[in-house]
């Protein structure tokens, strides 16, 4: 089968669609015929080495945790699944870019039948992300959230799940995006500069005030200068930050279960939640779909096809 590879640490041109042998499933396993597969910022970093501690690369190496597809093999004790059911998955063996991916069946939920294979395939890290993170913070009705990086692929979940409480939402985000944040409930604000003035007058000193930093480059510094206290504030991204003033950290590894995923895929069934969709690429161009997301421009999602 085709798979997505890389033999060395380095940017985008270490990618390249390899020919490797399809898996077999386990006995508590089934074998998915990948339908969509996500892709996320995580994934160019450990590929750039960047998180080469934290996630070593054996080379050559595959790549991907999100997929969507159709079950076309079961082993002898996956009772859960059986053949043709259309699933969401994930996989923690970084090899979901691919055309079949091998999962346990406690990493698979049934896919929804409304819901498109694009969205179903970019759900889990994004979604399982922005669900830990949201839950961490223990907000209220009516309270006030701050997200950088809102329109990205957490941040467009995270909004979503935050209206859905009945939280109220300051996005920060491009010029671009902010017809789209006030379409979706939010208050948009853009970066750049005037920003922390904008925000200041928005939160008004409220110490119960949380942000949730999806983007890193200094805004939970700033989170600290508005005067959010340091147990409101997330980052997923800023770990430095985080260890100076003592901030949580909460984010996919703390969501990353099928019973979150389920929670997320009834959402998205009863229409209380989609995955907005930037671009799909055809596997063979992963190239440049990796090229448009570490641009860090994108709203949404981007997917790779089979």
């Amino acid at each position: 089968m085709r798979a997505v590879r890389y033999d060395r640490f380095g940017g985008i041109e270490a990618l390249y669609i390899g020919e490797v042998p399809k898996p077999a499933p386990d006995a508590e396993e089934v074998l998915v015929q990948v339908k969509a597969a996500g892709i996320n910022p995580g994934e160019a970093a450990i590929r750039q080495g960047k998180m080469a501690q934290q996630f070593p690369s054996t080379f050559p190496s595959g790549q991907g945790s999100d997929f969507a597809g159709v079950v076309v093999a079961a082993g002898a004790s996956a009772e859960d699944f059986k053949v043709g059911d259309e699933v969401i998955g994930f996989s923690n063996r970084r090899n979901s870019q691919a055309e079949f991916v091998a999962v346990p069946t406690d990493q698979l939920v049934l896919k929804p039948a409304n819901v498109p294979w694009e969205q179903a395939g970019a759900l889990f890290v994004a979604g399982t992300t922005a669900f830990a993170a949201l839950q961490a913070m223990k907000m209220s009705h009516g309270e006030t959230l701050v997200i950088s990086g809102a329109a990205g692929g957490v941040g467009s979940v995270l909004i979503q799940l935050a209206r859905n409480a009945n939280l109220r939402v300051i996005g920060i985000a491009g010029p671009d995006n902010q017809e789209w944040l006030q379409q979706q409930g939010v208050t948009p604000v853009p970066y750049g500069n005037g920003l922390e003035h904008k925000l200041r007058q928005l939160v008004a000193g409220n110490k119960e005030d949380v942000f949730i930093d999806l983007y890193g480059g200094g805004y939970v510094d700033m989170a600290i200068r508005l005067g959010i206290k340091p147990e409101n504030i997330d980052t997923i991204i800023d770990f430095e930050a985080a260890k100076k003033y003592g901030t949580k950290t909460a984010g996919n590894a703390a969501g990353a279960n099928a019973g979150v995923m389920q929670a997320l895929a009834t959402m998205m069934a009863e229409g209380k939640l989609t995955i907005p969709i930037a671009a799909t690429y055809p596997m063979s161009e992963v190239q440049a779909a990796y090229k448009e997301l570490e641009q860090r421009h994108t709203r949404g999602k981007i997917v790779l096809i089979p």
